[in-house]
Parts: structure tokens; sequence; C-alpha cells
């Protein structure tokens, strides 16, 4: 930026909102994917004494939650939407629901991940089409941060974060070392 305009100089790129928005999101989750490689199955539903969460469900809320942040958010929900993440799954990881250490109660990590990397995908693609002009429109109460469908995307790389925060202990907890 020049010092007396504070506007970007031609040999500095710009980047638009969407971009920002993306390059947060696509950032959490490669965080998070690092946290993940190394996990067996049993690992995915481990819980600390006393059993507060586990992996399984911090995964498959971050699943719903980007769903509800980059596609809800964004455009409402479309018929399509039950391919991306079935009504059972949105009632076993949605906002307000409490892991449980009943590994039953849960799909397999498997499912899980299938479905948090299909709308990750999904989200991404979306994205692509989304109108920046559009990106200051109101979003309806409950948001964080901003209430604006470009809040809703920031919000969703942080959201993320806060939750790779949370598998990272207990990856600590379970006597893994830490990553990167």
């Amino acid at each position: 930026m020049t010092e007396s305009t504070g506007h970007a100089t031609s040999t500095q790129s710009a980047s638009s909102r969407l971009e920002i928005a993306r390059r947060h999101i696509e950032s959490a989750r490669n965080y998070t994917l690092t946290m993940l490689e190394d996990l067996s199955e049993n690992e995915w539903f481990w819980t600390p004494d006393p059993a507060v969460t586990h992996i399984a469900w911090q995964v498959g809320h971050l699943a719903f939650a980007q769903y509800g942040l980059v596609l809800f958010r964004q455009r409402g929900r479309l018929e399509d939407d039950a391919e991306l993440m079935s009504g059972k799954f949105r009632k076993t990881f949605g906002k307000g629901t409490t892991p449980v250490a009943d590994r039953s109660k849960y799909p397999d990590p498997q499912e899980i991940r299938a479905t948090f990397d299909r709308i990750h995908q999904q989200g991404l693609a979306e994205m692509a089409t989304f109108d920046e002009a559009a990106l200051d429109d109101p979003v309806e109460a409950p948001w964080s941060a901003f209430a604006t469908r470009y809040g809703a995307l920031l919000f969703a790389g942080d959201h993320e974060m806060l939750h790779a925060g949370q598998i990272g202990l207990l990856r600590r907890l379970m006597g893994k070392s830490p990553v990167r």
C-alpha cells in the first residue's frame, strides 16, 4: 500500500473477499487433516476421563457446521443436500448436540470422514459461483462474528480451527506427539 493513499499499488494483488474466505477455510481444513491422518478407527472414539468428547464427534460436527456456514447460510437448503448429509447425521452432530462415549450411537469413521470431505468439496465448488456483491447480505440469527454471508464464510474457518484445537488436545491426551 502507498503511505499517502492507503490504496494497493499495481505490483500488489488484491484478493477478493471470496478468495480470502476460501483460503481461510482451506487452511483450517488442511490443518485438521494433519491431525486425522495417523488415527486408528478406535482412536476416533477414544474419550478422556471424564468422557467429554471424541474425535468422531468433532469431525462430524465440523461437517455439519461447514454445511451450515458455507452452503445453507449462502443459498438455503436444496433438495440435493440430503445426498451431502443425512437427517440422522445432522441430528447426531448438529449445534447443541452432546458427544457421548457410546460408539454405537455414531456412524463409522469412514462415513463421518466421507461426509466431512463431501461437504467441504461441495462448499468450495459452490463458493466459486457466489456473487461477491451478495456477501454483505444479512443472515438470520443465530450467527457468530458478523451477521452477513461473508461473516458466515469467515467463521467457517475460525470454527474449524476451534475444533482442530480440541482434536489436538485429544491427541495429546492419547499420548500422541503434536503435529506441525
